[in-house]
């Protein structure tokens, strides 16, 4: 479940995935798997290879990629998010979720 992004954030993070671009999308979440982290970056681009490659760039493994229907996307948690967010220069979500 989503928390502290608005419809129009989610709009627009969609809209750019669903052309093909990478996108980044940073929210507060809750999972108990993970009781310790409090945010999820979702990576997505509906450009398969593009996604793939992204992550071998990133160092992180193709395979965890999630096939959701129009809108695949690679779940950024822990370490890596805030460091790949920073190689991203993503510093606006940086800042806004306190990573």
């Amino acid at each position: 479940m989503a928390f502290g992004i608005s419809r129009a954030e989610m709009q627009a993070w969609k809209h750019k995935v669903a052309k093909g671009e990478i996108a980044f999308l940073t929210h507060f979440w809750y999972d108990a798997r993970f009781p310790a982290l409090n945010t999820v970056t979702k990576v997505g681009c509906s450009d398969l290879n593009r996604l793939r490659e992204w992550c071998e760039r990133n160092g992180l493994d193709p395979q965890y990629i999630h096939l959701r229907a129009d809108f695949p996307h690679f779940d950024l948690i822990g370490k890596w998010q805030k460091e790949v967010l920073q190689r991203e220069q993503q510093w606006e979500q940086i800042v806004r979720f306190r990573l």
